[in-house]
């Protein structure tokens, strides 16, 4: 393993003094000795539409991305950009749809959503479900995760690693949401400068390594080398379709995925609840642009590590560990870039990372700040809610810290790991939101049971394969044959499958209710909230066209 110059450290320390500096203008600037808890978990009307869309992208890119994704990468190629493509889609529909019904109700978090909609039951149960998956899966992960792509590039000490991104996250997290918005500004900045450099430079490498140069002609040498990573669409003998079975990512259950990530996430959607509609719109739209470009800087390394892994580039010790562990990919290639790239590229990293840290623990503040505390002790001042906000913060953080080591994120890669884990609670989450948002007749008692049969049919959909023969199942495409032969169902499949389980449960549940008398609290909704500007329709089909493009070139 390399280790970082002194060249590396410089570009390193500029990038932490811009954002350290900055955020503190920002904190100075912004200030105001009367904000309220609104202002300081929202940023209240002072995000613009660049600030919104950058933290959107800063806050959803990270070592999950950089590190996870590149493993996948390697692992089954352009597929996994499916995750990507489909969300800038995602994007257009939550901001077309789902932000006008959040702004005209006046909904700031998503218990918030549940209390005003369903009732406080509910909303308590489901902000302490987000608590606990926020905490110990996605925080922790990315924590994990990190540690592990910085530890992996500079050899300094894991735990070391673990510790410091948790400090610069908190140091940002403190400033509030505005300095979390302005300075994400600059860390996607990073993110995407170094993510483009290293996706350069590697493939490059593969140019290189065959006898020629250039990156036109190191992506021809991996289209030809691993030409099995440049397919959209896997087919069922693919080893990876048990994690992308197919036509599922374009008609199933990454909709959920997607959709219930981008639309019903407190972690997401609050860069967007604290502004106007026009502005969050055209935010919004920005972050789906930028989404575009993503896979050519978390996927294409990848496969481009994979090519260079066949053709046996790397010392001993790196094949040996890429063979034993793919999410070790991104790392181990950074250490192949030439002194000064390698810090510009460790500072996207790292950016990528703190950003997201920053936001999550921001969002897990939000959530028991105002949608616990404040529900248990209503009398609390407003300056004693932002001060819990801040302990909470750091109290997260640590747990954070302690918990990662012990997270053991399985073979399947991390990518894969959270997006199933999530999953056991993302298609009751989702069903309960979309029937909520449009369909007055939902009730409380069919919510609590998307909320809670969800879960357990996810658990039951997990295990069948235990249970029963699922082999019949192979035709039809719903279930393959994992790493000991035991045929399962995807997981995205059982996604879908558990949210059609949770539609159908609370169609039923509401219809008897309602015809019992029992009253709903439906939202304020009507036709003209779902008009777009001129420009955000242009802007829509753009990415709309851009999409349709990609998918039939390499399908």
């Amino acid at each position: 393993m390399k280790e970082l110059t002194t060249g590396d450290y410089i570009v390193f320390l500029v990038y932490f003094l811009i954002v350290a500096v900055y955020g503190l203008w920002v904190y100075r600037r912004k200030r105001n000795a009367d904000a309220t808890s609104k202002d300081y978990f929202l940023a209240e009307g002072s995000l613009t539409w660049w600030a919104i869309g950058s933290s959107l992208i800063a806050s959803n890119i990270s070592a999950e991305q950089f590190v996870a994704m590149s493993g996948n990468g390697f692992t089954m190629g352009l597929a996994v950009s499916a995750y990507e493509w489909m969300a800038a889609i995602t994007l257009v529909i939550v901001a077309v749809f789902f932000i006008p019904v959040y702004l005209r109700n006046k909904i700031f978090t998503m218990p918030q959503f549940l209390h005003q909609r369903y009732n406080s039951t509910v909303a308590m149960i489901m902000a302490v479900f987000w608590l606990l998956l926020y905490v110990i899966v996605n925080l922790t992960s990315i924590l994990y995760l990190g540690a592990i792509a910085v530890n992996g590039i500079s050899g300094i000490n894991f735990t070391v690693c673990l510790i410091a991104l948790a400090f610069f996250a908190v140091i940002i997290t403190l400033g509030g949401m505005k300095v979390i918005g302005f300075t994400d500004v600059i860390q996607v900045f990073f993110l995407i400068l170094g993510g483009l450099v290293t996706t350069y430079i590697a493939v490059t490498l593969v140019a290189e390594h065959s006898g020629s140069n250039g990156i036109m002609n190191g992506l021809k040498i991996m289209s030809e080398k691993a030409n099995d990573h440049f397919h959209m669409i896997l087919k069922k003998d693919n080893k990876s379709f048990i994690d992308l079975p197919g036509l599922t990512v374009l008609l199933g259950g990454m909709w959920i995925v997607n959709l219930n990530y981008w639309g019903c996430n407190q972690y997401i959607t609050q860069r967007a609840l604290g502004a106007n509609l026009k502005t969050a719109r055209a935010g919004i739209l920005f972050a789906a642009f930028l989404k575009l470009m993503m896979p050519l800087i978390v996927v294409l390394p990848g496969i481009a590590a994979f090519v260079l892994y066949k053709d046996q580039v790397f010392d001993s010790g790196s094949q040996a560990a890429l063979t034993d562990n793919a999410d070790k990919a991104y790392p181990i290639l950074l250490n192949l870039l030439p002194a000064g790239f390698k810090g510009l590229s460790f500072a996207a990293l790292t950016a990528a990372v703190v950003a997201s840290l920053a936001g999550k623990a921001n969002s897990i503040a939000t959530i028991f700040t105002l949608d616990i505390f404040k529900k248990l002790r209503p009398d609390t001042p407003d300056n004693k809610l932002v001060s819990v906000g801040k302990t909470t913060v750091v109290v997260a953080m640590i747990l954070g810290v302690v918990i990662s080591p012990f997270l053991g994120i399985d073979k399947k890669g991390g990518f894969t790991f959270i997006q199933e884990y999530t999953g056991f609670v993302s298609p009751g989450i989702f069903a309960m939101f979309i029937l909520g948002f449009f369909w007055k007749k939902a009730t409380s008692n069919a919510a609590l049971f998307a909320t809670i049969g969800g879960f357990i049919f996810s658990v039951i959909f997990k295990f069948l394969p235990n249970w029963t023969d699922l082999s019949w199942l192979y035709k039809y495409g719903f279930a393959v044959p994992n790493k000991d032969g035991v045929y399962e169902i995807p997981f995205l499949d059982r996604m879908g499958f558990v949210f059609i389980i949770c539609i159908i449960g609370m169609w039923i549940i509401s219809t008897i209710e309602t015809a019992r008398g029992v009253k709903t609290n439906g939202l304020e909704v009507d036709a003209s909230m779902f008009k777009t500007s001129r420009s955000f329709a242009v802007g829509a089909l753009l990415i709309c066209g851009i999409l349709v493009a990609l998918y039939s070139l390499l399908w």
